[in-house]
């Protein structure tokens, strides 16, 4: 495979913004090597559904300005289904345990929740945020919106939120003390 086939694959893997230096280190290539495979990429992405996104030194594919009418149209049928018991689950894991990544809600839920937290990122539920101890992880928190739709002006206003935070840390604490025993 060529490296421009190598990026596209990393970029739909990824779904995110990733860096030019990232590449380079991922495919042992230098950084001048994965700009012009990056423009061998975009030129084959002309006329296609995917563009490639470009800001500062970071990379992503996105779709079309040309097909925004259809995604828009698809988007409009997610919102209009029910979040579904899926969603509630994520929704409440994120809500009691937030700020929380897209890896600890996997491991809680014990599968996979990317679709999940697409879904709930597109309603506003939910939004994406660096976390402060590594950059390179994003985190999930509820919104100000998902807040409003609970009737509470702060998180700390819903039902028995310090209980049950409280005993989900204990939880967490007495587990990472087995752990290490």
């Amino acid at each position: 495979m060529t490296t421009d086939a190598y990026l596209e694959s990393i970029l739909f893997f990824k779904g995110t913004p990733v860096s030019i230096s990232f590449l380079a280190k991922v495919l042992g290539k230098n950084e001048d090597e994965i700009k012009e495979a990056l423009d061998v990429l975009e030129e084959k992405l002309e006329d296609r559904g995917l563009v490639l996104n470009r800001h500062q030194n970071q990379v992503s594919l996105g779709t079309s300005p040309k097909s925004s009418g259809f995604v828009e149209t698809l988007i409009k049928e997610d919102l209009d289904k029910d979040i579904g018991k899926a969603g509630l689950e994520t929704l409440s894991i994120v809500l009691y345990r937030g700020p929380i990544s897209r890896g600890e809600i996997d491991y809680i839920r014990g599968v996979n929740s990317s679709f999940i937290l697409r879904n709930l990122l597109i309603r506003g539920l939910v939004e994406k945020v660096k976390s402060t101890k590594d950059q390179r992880i994003s985190m999930y928190n509820p919104t100000f919106k998902l807040l409003s739709h609970l009737g509470v002006k702060n998180i700390e206003e819903m039902t028995q939120y310090k209980e049950i935070r409280q005993s989900v840390e204990n939880f967490e604490n007495e587990k990472q003390n087995d752990r290490n025993e």
